[in-house]
Formats: structure tokens, sequence, C-alpha cells
């Protein structure tokens, strides 16, 4: 079996941190906490999503206002990220990796209605054996997600069955690794979302700050 990528697309395949800033800012503002620069975002940002707020609230925030948090943020971040484009270099890794025989697939914790006509709007549904998001409320773990997301592989794929240890997940953010060592697979962590190389680097999966590297690497820890 070949190896198999798994791309997150917020803040990894797509370049949208602009709009992830201007979204996050609209949301603080319903619970008075002030605007971010993009550094203080990355350096204060986890996940799930309410633990970040608690932090700045000290204090979980009310049922009613993470619904105001989160409508606040989806709202603006639609009005900002049509602004955005991909990730520099990543339409040809893409294309590289399926044109080397390699499989990949797209699992992103973006409303699911939302993101197909993003990713179909850049041309790139035919690049992967399947692209899913979120479905259910927001601000949960992508672990759970991506044991759905390879187990549902295997109807796209020959074999029956996408390998988790032939398997990398390739994303931004903590959670991405964190999922994917649960899910028995590897990560690669991108520099250019959501975190900086501080917060990624204790997780203990490899760091890189371009996904030219993070496909190199894929190849090398599969082997």
């Amino acid at each position: 079996m070949r190896t198999h990528i798994v791309w997150d697309w917020n803040g990894t395949l797509f370049h949208d941190m602009e709009a992830v800033l201007g979204a996050s800012n609209a949301a603080f503002a319903t619970i008075g906490v002030g605007p971010m620069t993009l550094q203080e975002y990355r350096e204060q940002y986890e996940i799930p999503i309410p633990k970040f707020y608690q932090r700045l609230l000290g204090r979980m925030p009310s049922e009613a206002e993470w619904l105001r948090l989160d409508d606040a943020f989806h709202d603006r971040y639609h009005e900002l990220s049509p602004a955005c484009g991909l990730t520099e270099g990543a339409r040809e890794l893409l294309d590289g990796w399926r044109a080397a025989g390699h499989s990949q697939s797209l699992l992103s914790m973006y409303q699911h209605d939302r993101l197909l006509p993003v990713v179909d709007g850049f041309g790139l549904s035919g690049q992967f054996l399947r692209v899913d998001g979120r479905s259910g409320p927001a601000g949960g773990q992508k672990a759970e997600h991506l044991v759905r997301h390879l187990a549902a592989l295997g109807e796209h794929t020959d074999g029956g069955h996408v390998d988790p240890a032939r398997t990398v997940l390739i994303g931004d953010a903590a959670d991405d690794a964190l999922a994917a060592l649960s899910a028995g697979a590897h990560a690669v962590l991108y520099t250019g979302g959501s975190h900086t190389r501080e917060k990624l680097e204790p997780v203990g999966v490899p760091v890189v700050d371009t996904l030219a590297e993070a496909v190199e690497l894929a190849t090398r820890l599969v082997g």
C-alpha cells in the first residue's frame, strides 16, 4: 500500500488566517474582549475552542455566550474568507502527490456544507478520495471525526480500507496531531496556520515551516 495523506483545510491548504483573525475579533467583541493581533491569536489559540474562550474570559462561556461567539465568528468568517487563497505551492503539491500514485483526502472542522463549495471553487474536489467537513456542533475535537473519516475512506479504495499506519495527517494545530496519534496514524504539523512553532513542538511530532517539507516528511515517516 502507498502512503495516504489526510489534509487539513483551514490554516493548512487554505491560507485563511487573516479571515480567522477578523472573525475571532468579531466574536470577542460579543463578550467584551478586545481585539488581538495575529501573533497574539496564534500564541493563545487552542482546541477545543471553548477552552480558548475560557482562557480569555477567565471562566467557561455560558451556553448563550457560546452561541453568540459561534454565530459572530462564522458570520464574519463567511464574509472575509472569499478573499483568501490557497497556501503557496499547495496546488502543485496536491497534483504531484496524486501523479506519484498516492492517495489523499481532506478532513476539516469547517462546516461541511460550506466547505464543499469552497474546495470545489478552487477546482480541487477531484484531488481527494473524500472531503469531509464538520456536520455536528462546533467546538469539538478532531479525533472522532478522523476515525469516521478513515473508516469511510474504505468505500473509495480497492483494498477496502486505508491503513492508519500508512496514513499521515498534515495540519496546523496540535489537535490535528492528537487526532492522528489516537487513530494510529502519523502527523506532521505546519507552522503557517493557527499555532506558533512554540505551541506545536511540545506535541512531539515533526513540525515544518512549509507544506513541501510536510509532504517530503510524509513519505519518510511511512517508509
